[in-house]
């Protein structure tokens, strides 16, 4: 007994030293962490969305309010960028259209930020009249260079992906890009597989591969560990998008999309990564109405 005891404790005492620092139950809702390396590169976490935000000396630079759902979640942003700085916000960027990581505009509006996304942002939510949603003061396609303070962040249009409005953001002197939605980091496609473009997804990642960047902020938490991204992770998820487009190919083309495909498809490469086994009726299902209909 005292054998399997001392056994025990030791065991809960390597737990305690090489475990985080608090269970995945205990999680703060709320976290913003300067990335190592840099001087003033932020993330803001809120639940299992995050966001960019870039200090300058002459202001701040910020990316989607990630607050929908929260009805303070924009101010909550704002305050914890005025726990960094005293810099004013200056501009308010978004990634692409989608609500749950748009919403809440408001609270930058209220503070003097300038609010820029690309033009089929406008497109889109111009006739849904979203209240918790503003829509961007200045839209681009293309390109778009913002240089605050010494800071240069680039804002490149790589053609469709995720939506047809996702940008790349791209700090060149720090070597990091800010990408949402299309290359997750370490965990499987899920409901955002919905109205993904398939065929122009690989060709987009390859663009993506294609620029100068060492590291990648996601749209939501990389795992394990709410890890950044690298090249590696984007050349991974490009590869099980071509993986499953090919089996879903042959699924379509015998006839088998939907049900019995989704009842079929599998991938057990990637069985290890978070998602999967919700992710694969989604993953099938965008891929048969590709395979399977034509669209």
């Amino acid at each position: 007994m005292r054998f399997l005891l001392a056994i025990t404790c030791a065991a809960l005492f390597a737990t305690a030293l090489s475990g985080p620092a608090y269970s995945q139950g205990q999680r703060p809702q709320i976290a913003t962490t300067k990335i190592e390396g840099t001087d003033n590169v932020y993330i803001f976490r809120n639940g299992g969305h995050q966001s960019m935000f870039v200090v300058t000396k002459d202001g701040v630079i910020a990316t989607d309010p990630i607050a929908y759902g929260r009805p303070t979640g924009g101010q909550t942003y704002v305050d914890e960028i005025k726990k960094v700085t005293d810099k004013p916000i200056k501009y308010l960027i978004y990634s692409h259209h989608h609500y749950d990581h748009i919403a809440g505009g408001k609270a930058f509006k209220d503070a003097g930020a300038r609010i820029i996304g690309h033009k089929n942002i406008r497109t889109h939510l111009a006739p849904l009249k979203d209240p918790n949603t503003i829509l961007p003061d200045e839209v681009f396609d293309g390109k778009k260079v913002i240089t605050l303070g010494g800071t240069t962040v680039e804002l490149i249009y790589l053609g469709l992906n995720h939506s047809d409005s996702n940008i790349v953001m791209r700090l060149p002197k720090e070597k990091i890009i800010f990408v949402v939605d299309t290359i997750p980091v370490g965990s499987f496609p899920g409901r955002g597989m919905i109205d993904i473009f398939p065929i122009e997804t690989e060709e987009f990642i390859k663009k993506v591969i294609a620029l100068d960047w060492d590291r990648m902020i996601p749209g939501h938490p990389g795992q394990p560990g709410d890890r950044l991204g690298s090249k590696k992770d984007a050349q991974d998820i490009l590869a099980l998008y071509q993986e499953a487009s090919a089996e879903l190919k042959k699924l379509g083309q015998d006839g088998k999309c939907w049900e019995p495909a989704e009842k079929e498809f599998k991938l057990p490469k990637y069985a290890s990564w978070p998602g999967y086994e919700n992710g694969l009726p989604l993953v099938a299902r965008r891929y048969c109405a590709l395979w399977g209909r034509g669209t």
